[in-house]
């Protein structure tokens, strides 16, 4: 599944300012309703809502590689979330990662951004197992 990410500067800026946010050990997740939303369901093929998520990890975190490896890991835990879970769409999420993150393990990350995503009530529902035997 592909992210659609926030790709404008001042938009990180009005998350930060006017969005919810939740503190957690590894992360920390900022959230605002999209003033554009319905921009882009018109442009997305789907013609669905859809949520845009940016990722902040700074330079105190460590050197690229593991910068990279701890957006990797955050990124890959938002898409199971998605895929696991009903989440209400048409939002700006911002997720933060702390210094914590780089000892964390996937796993880890992976209860923390579900705990903090019912925390600010964009889990409806989980969704159903497909068992196909």
């Amino acid at each position: 599944m592909k992210i659609t990410s926030i790709k404008e500067n001042y938009l990180y800026k009005k998350v930060y300012i006017n969005g919810n946010k939740v503190y957690g050990k590894y992360t920390i997740i900022y959230t605002l309703k999209d003033s554009k939303a319905y921009k882009f369901k018109k442009e997305n093929p789907g013609k669905k809502y859809i949520n845009r998520v940016g990722l902040t990890v700074t330079k105190k975190i460590g050197k690229s590689v593991i910068r990279n490896r701890v957006k990797r890991i955050i990124r890959a835990a938002f898409v199971q979330i998605e895929k696991n879970y009903y989440i209400k769409k048409g939002n700006l999420i911002v997720i933060v990662a702390r210094e914590e993150a780089v000892e964390s393990k996937s796993g880890d990350i992976y209860s923390e951004m579900i705990k903090q995503f019912s925390k600010l009530a964009l889990i409806e529902e989980k969704r159903p197992e497909n068992k196909s035997n």
